[in-house]
């Protein structure tokens, strides 16, 4: 850059000698190109600074959390994150091609296998939420009243009801849960009732609000989007509906293009006390409880 700029400033000063003698603007002329060039290097500065690339769930990003946290990260560190919100599944595959530097995820025996099989440095747990059980207001099955902290008896009677329920159907970390749940009741959820959306938590709220159905979601991003839904929370509180999430550093061997050390700059940071402070804090003064409960020690 610098043997960039020198030639540059060589050319512009050989040119305006040129045109020269009689315009009596040089000077003038010179500052300007001085000043464009500057602003180049500064465009070029601003272009190519550090970055990381973090994958992770949908239903994280749909929480507002990220957009809370790494802020803070990204001032005391001067390196930018770019998230990428998939589902679970997509982001341990990223993980696996080299296509990201850094995991936050929410399904710990997928992690810890891709951990074992060396796509990851390690695995750490860094908080948990719950998912919850939402549906129509109306809850026309009586599901909040008889099974307001049962989600398996919650689930069959949807089933025999075949009242509609809208999956992920993404495997994603809450997709996989969901199944999970499901084998739990000793049900294969299949029919016109049991709808696999393919998309985010956010879509699939969407999409349960307006054909007034039921889906599982983490809590945090329906409390995030409650005020434009009408969906209610009709099951919590079940020990099935606990939601870890763990952050894995990308096995830098994957890709000699992985920033291995801004990655472990952002594993730290999230297990600092600082982060966990934050993750603790966040949502309750909107909601008036923390949408995560941080537990990295």
């Amino acid at each position: 850059m610098k043997k960039f700029i020198a030639l540059t400033l060589s050319l512009i000063l050989a040119l305006t000698l040129l045109v020269g003698c009689g315009q009596g603007n040089e000077s003038q002329d010179l500052e300007e190109a001085e000043e464009n060039v500057v602003e180049k290097e500064e465009e070029s500065n601003e272009t190519s600074g550090e970055r990381i690339i973090l994958a992770t769930t949908t239903s994280t990003q749909d929480s507002g959390l990220l957009d809370y946290l790494l802020p803070v990260f990204e001032e005391k560190y001067g390196i930018t994150v770019d998230v990428v919100a998939v589902g679970t599944g997509k982001a341990l595959e990223m993980g696996r091609n080299g296509e990201a530097d850094i995991l936050l995820v929410h399904a710990k025996a997928s992690e810890e296998e891709f951990v074992a099989e060396g796509h990851g440095l390690e695995r750490r747990d860094v908080m948990y939420n719950d998912f919850v059980l939402v549906g129509p207001a109306e809850d026309s099955l009586a599901l909040k009243e008889n099974y307001p902290n049962n989600i398996l008896g919650a689930l069959a009677a949807i089933s025999e009801n075949q009242a509609t329920f809208v999956s992920r159907g993404d495997d994603s970390g809450t997709h996989k849960k969901e199944l999970s749940i499901w084998e739990e009741a000793g049900i294969e959820p299949a029919g016109d009732w049991y709808l696999e959306a393919g998309a985010g938590m956010g879509d699939v709220l969407k999409m349960a609000d307006e054909m007034q159905g039921y889906t599982l979601t983490d809590r945090a991003t329906y409390l995030n989007m409650r005020d434009v839904l009408e969906l209610e929370i009709v099951v919590e509180g079940d020990e099935n509906l606990f939601n870890q999430y763990g952050i894995i550093p990308v096995n830098p061997e994957k890709n000699d293009q992985i920033n291995a050390e801004g990655a472990q700059k952002l594993f730290e940071w999230f297990l600092s006390d600082e982060a966990q402070n934050l993750i603790g804090e966040y949502g309750v003064e909107e909601f008036g409880q923390p949408l995560f409960t941080p537990n990295a020690k």
